[in-house]
């Protein structure tokens, strides 16, 4: 069992959650400055913004490199905090050594490629800094832990991960389903492994942060890592999920922190895959009505008929034969589906464009 120390920063209150609070990239000087000022005087103490951004197209804000160490060097001048960066590449792990970055994280994409990783690795190589590794971007739980003991293997001790949810071709509430039993699991088989939840990447959206926030709390997350900025409106990059600082300090002051043990630990985990399922659920029923209004569209093609009554009587009586099978109750069986028979009825008999 691999021996993990717990991240702290002196002047900087033991008690969970830790919080990582700075916009998602650094754009210009007096936007680093004022978000971090800003921050500071909401009394959060540890400043992230991204410098090297890995975009999906080329054209879009990659970030601006080197130049923004000294603005982290001037955030930790005038306002005492500690500054996080993300590293991808020897040379980003070099630059943020030069310039005395207190921590730093390795993204979704590196993590997803071993041999980026043990670049990253070679590069900490015998330095103390603590390493914040983000799941990959797809739910790979063998490739996270092997990104967690690359980092380790290099003599970095200090180390957590960050949970920030995994890309889904599928509609979904949010903008990476955070899949909450994968975490779960890791915390199963590394048990001392500080966890962090991103609730800005999973949610992809401000208005789920906070909800996002708890649930992490409730399930024994060690810390957040939340993107804010003093603008978000207008930043250059993930705009809707940035919070201001104020917004954030209302989140994190609205957190219920609860002492758990493993009674309460069990029941947020338990609830947490009922709240995973229910996502499916909804996903699936999402992508059922969209084959439904397809269908709807054939049937006016065609001059036929919305409802056609015996291939409902068919499927009724297949459904509940197999819900009776599955042990549930052939009246709930009937209640949901008529439910959906009767949605994906309505959404056949859409006219397109109003919907």
């Amino acid at each position: 069992m691999k021996k993990f120390e717990p991240i702290r920063f002196e002047g900087v209150g033991g008690r969970r959650p830790l919080i990582i609070a700075g916009p998602c990239s650094a754009e210009t000087e007096e936007q680093t400055l004022s978000t971090a000022h800003r921050l500071s005087a909401c009394g959060f103490r540890i400043f992230r913004a991204g410098l090297w951004k890995p975009r999906t197209k080329p054209g879009c804000f990659e970030g601006v490199g080197e130049q923004g160490i000294g603005w982290l060097a001037r955030v930790k001048r005038e306002t005492g905090m500690y500054v996080a960066t993300e590293v991808a590449t020897r040379e980003h792990v070099a630059a943020a050594l030069a310039g005395g970055i207190d921590l730093v994280w390795i993204g979704a994409r590196t993590t997803a490629n071993p041999f980026a990783i043990q670049e990253v690795a070679d590069a900490l190589e015998g330095h103390d800094i603590p390493v914040l590794i983000k799941n990959p971007v797809s739910p790979d739980l063998e490739l996270w832990i092997g990104a967690v003991e690359r980092i380790c293997n290099a003599g970095i001790r200090r180390i957590g991960v960050i949970h920030r949810g995994f890309t889904s071709v599928d509609k979904s509430l949010y903008r990476n389903p955070p899949m909450w039993s994968i975490p779960i699991e890791l915390h199963r088989r590394m048990p001392g492994l500080p966890i962090f939840g991103d609730p800005s990447h999973i949610g992809g959206r401000r208005d789920l942060v906070a909800a996002l926030s708890q649930e992490a709390m409730d399930i024994g997350y060690d810390g957040l890592i939340i993107e804010s900025h003093c603008s978000p409106d207008e930043a250059w990059s993930d705009k809707d999920q940035q919070v201001t600082p104020e917004v954030l300090r209302g989140i994190c002051e609205g957190l219920q922190i609860r002492e758990s043990n493993d009674l309460t630990e069990d029941l947020s985990r338990m609830r947490s895959e009922i709240d995973e399922l229910d996502d499916r659920l909804m996903e699936l029923l999402s992508q059922r009505m969209e084959v439904s209004r397809r269908i709807g569209d054939y049937k006016k093609r065609h001059d036929m008929a919305i409802l056609q009554s015996d291939r409902y009587r068919e499927l009724l009586a297949r459904r509940m034969a197999q819900g009776e099978t599955l042990g549930m109750d052939p009246k709930f069986v009937l209640a949901v589906l008529s439910a959906i028979h009767e949605e994906s009825v309505r959404q056949q008999m859409d006219e397109p464009g109003c919907r």
